[in-house]
């Protein structure tokens, strides 16, 4: 583990340094962690500000959309003056503005089994911050068949949850399908577009996210493999329920049947 820190470095991460959990070896951790972060929207965007801030050494963010007025409501990575710009190189530029110490890698395409393949194997943390089913049960299944961890988060209107998943550790870490075998029906649960979301909720939800991926890099903590956080942001309540494995998942399961990313696009 390289311990070597610049000036620069040890005053920018003074505070982490201080805490004993983390130390100078835990910031060389960040430093050394690859970071892949699926979706520069309104998870991804506070997700990747703490990530960069906290000196992860290389955040790949994965984004084919171009910014939108309607967008900058919750996904503060973005200006007005980038409308129009693809979403991942503006969050690159504002992580770059944010700490010239991290790399971000940008990846202007959609996430399809293709780009999963050649881009999850490069990375150490996957992080879901996408608002389709499809892309999530994508990155659900190619992280446990890749062996990554999937730190995953969701919101709909004023409504969170979090969870992390790390099956391919084995018994007991659940997957992702052990919770949701399978899509929900077209059309059955509203997109943010459709039903709306309160911007702030994104913003604490992208922060636990960026929490859970920090604590995961240094291990530290009770990581939330095996736990479901829900968030009801008008009672001001969070919950956790216990995520058990299921031995009959087809992915993690006892006789699994998915073994590749086939049945993806």
């Amino acid at each position: 583990m390289d311990l070597d820190f610049t000036d620069a470095e040890l005053h920018r991460y003074s505070r982490h340094i201080l805490l004993a959990e983390v130390g100078a070896e835990g910031q060389a951790r960040l430093r050394a962690a690859r970071v892949l972060v699926v979706g520069a929207g309104g998870l991804g965007a506070p997700l990747a500000l703490y990530l960069a801030a906290a000196g992860v050494g290389t955040i790949g963010l994965v984004d084919h959309d171009q910014l939108e007025l309607s967008n900058l409501q919750r996904q503060v990575v973005h200006s007005t003056a980038r409308i129009g710009r693809n979403k991942a190189e503006s969050a690159a530029e504002t992580l770059a503005g944010l700490n010239p110490e991290v790399s971000a890698e940008t990846h202007a395409l959609r996430m399809d089994a293709a780009a999963a393949r050649d881009l999850i194997p490069r990375y150490d943390i996957v992080c879901d911050g996408t608002d389709n089913f499809g892309t999530r049960f994508l990155l659900g299944d190619a992280c446990h068949l890749f062996g990554r961890p999937l730190v995953s988060a969701a919101v709909l209107r004023f409504e969170g949850q979090l969870s992390t998943y790390k099956a391919h550790l084995g018994p007991p870490h659940p997957c992702h399908r052990c919770l949701h075998p399978e899509p929900p029906p077209p059309g059955l649960v509203p997109s943010c577009s459709e039903a709306g979301v309160l911007g702030a909720v994104t913003g604490v939800m992208g922060t636990l996210q960026a929490t859970e991926v920090l604590k995961e890099v240094l291990g530290i903590g009770e990581g939330m493999s095996g736990r479901l956080l829900l968030w009801d942001a008008l009672d001001a309540r969070f919950r956790t329920v216990r995520l058990h494995r299921d031995p009959g998942c087809a992915l993690c399961g006892e006789a699994a049947t998915i073994r590749d990313l086939r049945g993806h696009a």
